[in-house]
């Protein structure tokens, strides 16, 4: 299963179509936000896209809660088991223990993708281009034998994006 992954887009709605768009070109089948929505706009993108998705609230996605039941919006930390894996979902990284196989969080706004003793701990980094002139999120393949990252990059005035790919051996192996 190939689940696209974002975060940190604040009120960059157009950088998050853009990698919503490309995330489902490259076959995403759900999606996930490691929260700072921000815009309401990004949340319609998210219901509109045409794939499951689920986001998680950050810490400056207050104003967001009036929408709680209109949107698959979750508080951190959120448990959830997609693709037969556990993923614990949050935007700040205060919940960083290996109790699940899948640790996702966002805020940093810096791409991380560490994998530790069968914990794979993954930033997907930042939509919003903000911390430097980069908008940047992943896609995770879930295989039995294996974790599959992509880290897509898109520098500014560039229509194309960069992808880098990781890949993690599975602890689980049924």
């Amino acid at each position: 299963m190939k689940i696209g992954i974002i975060s940190d887009t604040h009120t960059k709605v157009k950088k998050a179509d853009n990698a919503l768009a490309t995330l489902i070109e490259d076959g995403a089948e759900f999606i996930i936000h490691a929260g700072d929505i921000i815009e309401l706009e990004t949340l319609d993108l998210l219901k509109n896209c045409g794939k499951r998705y689920i986001a998680v609230y950050g810490n400056n996605d207050a104003h967001l809660v009036q929408y709680h039941n209109d949107y698959n919006l979750v508080q951190e930390p959120y448990y959830f088991k997609l693709a037969e894996t556990t993923f614990k979902l949050m935007h700040l990284p205060f919940y960083m223990t290996p109790d699940t196989e899948i640790v996702l969080f966002g805020h940093t706004h810096t791409f991380s993708s560490e994998f530790n003793n069968g914990t794979l701990f993954l930033n997907p980094g930042e939509v919003c281009a903000r911390s430097k002139p980069i908008s940047e999120f992943s896609m995770l393949e879930i295989k039995k034998n294996k974790f599959l990252v992509t880290h897509y990059t898109q520098e500014k005035n560039d229509n194309d994006f960069k992808r880098e790919e990781f890949s993690y051996k599975r602890a689980k192996n049924d």
